[in-house]
């Protein structure tokens, strides 16, 4: 039976999107490079801005298998094939009243103005080639540097690296790249109850799902994980848990323990060894998240991110808060949040004071995404969000009726 709690509208909450944007303001990249291997580069991010060094292509080139030759020269009689250029041959000199059998990416010969492709392209009983159709000028032929010249910008600072990037980083021959250092985050989680999977359970007790979730989603976003593993209900442990984790890490993530219920012991911890920049934001779930520090100041300090207990309300509170905040301290710009309408499969009560993500499918029998429940939405039911496409965002105050237009926000933005 509901009680109606999660239904109490809380004053002085902070309007989702404007956490999502103090998240970002609020993020700086860290310090410190390192050189690695193309090899090793997926997911980085580029320190340094990484210029051309050379043109690309380097030469004119065919852009297919066919026949270079000179326009000038085409005739009915047809032309006798008087060279022959694969792949990584050197740059030839086309002879007068002849073409040249050429293959995708090899060299175009000098005199050639155009290739045709060998799909237009008959041989008689000579093996004179008769061409079929209109050519132009320059078809089909790659000019130097008409990618990138040497000199040119490749890469911004601040690029991600993914296959495509490194990809052009290898065609201009740089085996080695500088960025940015990997971001060591400490994560731990807080309660008597938490236990690790796997080991023997009893009445009362519960699994730690949520270490092991965000182990993966950093792990996703390129961070160096500091496992501090489930710290106690208790205000010396959690101290020194803390204090440590602001001594090794570049930024510190827990979860569980920020309500303000009496066993719940991060937020007076955390404003022992630094502050809160804000605690409390207008979403469910996800109503506890806090960003807060250990030291000094936010910047000056270890930030901290404080994210709930329950599993589905701390996944949503790293995908819509932490998530661009981690991408700011890796140097990145962070990811725009998609958000785009469909329509609703169901109806459903809206909720008083707060936007409400639902987790949902998408069903495109009608051809047109209608979005449909992944099946219980409580803060604590990992079964619909691992089933989920994305969330529909509704809200506050706002019924869901069936047949309407809702914003969407697509799960699958956040695995970047």
């Amino acid at each position: 039976m509901n009680c109606g709690c999660a239904e109490i509208a809380t004053p002085g909450l902070l309007d989702l999107f404007d956490a999502r944007a103090r998240m970002i303001a609020a993020a700086r990249p860290v310090e410190g490079t390192e050189r690695v291997s193309l090899a090793q580069a997926a997911g980085r991010v580029a320190a340094e801005e990484v210029t051309a060094s050379l043109d690309l292509p380097g030469v004119d080139n065919s852009a297919m298998d066919g026949y270079a030759l000179r326009l000038a020269e085409r005739s009915s009689e047809g032309l006798p094939v008087t060279l022959r250029v694969p792949a990584g041959a050197g740059v030839m000199h086309l002879p007068a009243g002849g073409c040249a059998r050429i293959f995708t990416g090899a060299p175009v010969p000098l005199g050639a103005d155009a290739v045709v492709p060998q799909e237009r392209v008959s041989l008689d009983d000579q093996g004179r080639v008769h061409i079929e159709g209109e050519l132009t000028e320059g078809a089909n032929i790659r000019r130097r540097g008409e990618e990138t010249r040497a000199g040119e910008l490749l890469l911004p600072a601040g690029a991600r690296l993914d296959a495509a990037a490194i990809a052009l980083l290898a065609s201009h021959g740089i085996a080695e790249v500088a960025v940015i250092r990997r971001l060591k985050v400490a994560l731990l989680s807080t309660g008597d109850e938490l236990i690790e999977p796997g080991a023997i359970r009893v009445p009362g007790q519960v699994y730690d799902s949520n270490r092991a979730m965000l182990t993966a989603l950093l792990a996703q976003a390129g961070c160096e994980l500091l496992d501090f593993g489930v710290i106690p209900d208790a205000p010396l442990d959690l101290h020194h848990a803390f204090a440590e984790a602001r001594d090794t890490a570049d930024l510190v993530m827990c979860t569980g323990g920020v309500s303000v219920g009496e066993e719940d012991h991060v937020r007076p911890v955390i404003e022992q060894l630094g502050g809160i920049a804000f605690h409390g934001v207008a979403m469910k779930p996800g109503k506890p998240f806090a960003l807060g520090y250990l030291g000094e100041s936010l910047q000056d300090g270890t930030p901290l991110i404080a994210l709930p207990g329950n599993p589905v309300a701390s996944l949503v509170g790293w995908q819509l808060l932490a998530l661009p905040f981690v991408q700011g301290r890796q140097g990145r710009t962070p990811a725009p949040l998609q958000r785009f309408p469909v329509t609703a499969g169901f109806t459903r009560r809206g909720t008083r004071g707060r936007r409400e993500l639902l987790r949902v499918v998408l069903d495109w029998t009608s051809g047109e995404p209608v979005a449909r429940l992944a099946g219980g939405q409580g803060s604590h039911m990992l079964s619909a969000a691992s089933q989920a496409h994305g969330y529909l965002v509704i809200d506050a105050n706002k019924n869901v009726e069936e047949g309407h237009a809702y914003g969407y926000c697509p799960a699958v933005q956040f695995l970047d």
